[in-house]
Formats: structure tokens, C-alpha cells, sequence
């Protein structure tokens, strides 16, 4: 099975966008490793907790297959945070899954790696991903080539579930 990191805020990361998409990849088999930018524990935004297992400066984007950047008012913190730059960056150039739902995509776009692409954003954060050259897209989920996008946490469990289609697709189909 897939290699899954799930990247959150320390603080105030959204729980339904953490916790279905994980449920959906469990249920399928897939390894996750929660990373943060510090390890320990980390509180949601509606009252949940994970443990970060890792911190982002130590992640080797070799050993995943998909990167999954989580929403919530926390990943503010992330939008300019190098090390998510990085990672997002790396996974995209090797042609693996990068993912994003509802403010997280600002990350995406702020990396570079949305630019030409179509993308879905918390519809508040819908202009800026556009003057940074990314087509909006509208609510739900949208997926261009190996980036795959939500906009909000009723989205969380299709956005799950499409990252697993994805990965359950043969290679370059």
C-alpha cells in the first residue's frame, strides 16, 4: 500500500479534514505519518488532537507517495513556511500526489506549483490563489493531473476517497 504524510498546524488545524481523510486511508490499507511543525501533540479546531510524529525540516520526500496539506485556521502559519514549500515542491516535480483542502491550497499556490493548474480553495482565499496564476474552480474537489484540491470541511471524506482512487489508478493512466 501508499505511503501517505498528512502535514498539520500545530494549532488549529481543522479535524474533519484531518480525521476522515485519515479514516478513509486506514480503512484502505495505506501507511500516514502526521507531520507538524513540532512533534506532539496538536489540537484541532473543534476540540480533536493528533500526534505529529515528525517535524517538517526531517521530511524526505522520497518515502511518500502523497503529501495531504490540511486546512483549518492554523495553516495560516503554514502559507509561507518553507519547509512546506519544499515538500509540496518536491512531491510535485517527482509527479506524486499532492494534495490540499479548504485554506491549505494557498500553500500549494504560494510553492509555485499551481500555477496553469485548476484548484479549489476556501472561497475566501479564491482570488489570491487566482492572482497567483491558478483557474478556481468552485466548491468540492477538484483534480488537475496529480494535484487534487477541496474547498471546505464538507468536502473532507470525497477528498479522501478521491486521493484513494488516485492511488489505486495504474501509473500513467
Amino acid at each position: 500500500m501508499s505511503s501517505i504524510l498528512m502535514i498539520i498546524a500545530h494549532e488549529r488545524f481543522r479535524d474533519e479534514e484531518l480525521f476522515q481523510p485519515l479514516q478513509e486511508f486506514e480503512r484502505k490499507g495505506h501507511q500516514v505519518i502526521i507531520a507538524s511543525t513540532r512533534t506532539g501533540r496538536c489540537a484541532g479546531s473543534r476540540g480533536g488532537f493528533a500526534e505529529a510524529q515528525i517535524i517538517l525540516t526531517d521530511i524526505d520526500t522520497a518515502l511518500f507517495d502523497v503529501v495531504v496539506f490540511v486546512g483549518g485556521g492554523g495553516a495560516t502559519r503554514l502559507f509561507d513556511n518553507p519547509d512546506a514549500h519544499r515538500i509540496a515542491r518536491e512531491m510535485a516535480s517527482q509527479k506524486k500526489i499532492v494534495a490540499a483542502i479548504c485554506l491549505a491550497p494557498v500553500i500549494l499556490a504560494r510553492a509555485g506549483i499551481l500555477k496553469g493548474r485548476h484548484a479549489t480553495v476556501s472561497g475566501q482565499k479564491a482570488a489570491e490563489i487566482e492572482a497567483l496564476g491558478t483557474t478556481y474552480s468552485g466548491p468540492g474537489v477538484t483534480i488537475d493531473g496529480n494535484i487534487i484540491t477541496a474547498n471546505a470541511p464538507k468536502a473532507s471524506l470525497l477528498f479522501g476517497q478521491k486521493i484513494c482512487e488516485e492511488l489505486s489508478r495504474p501509473p500513467n493512466s
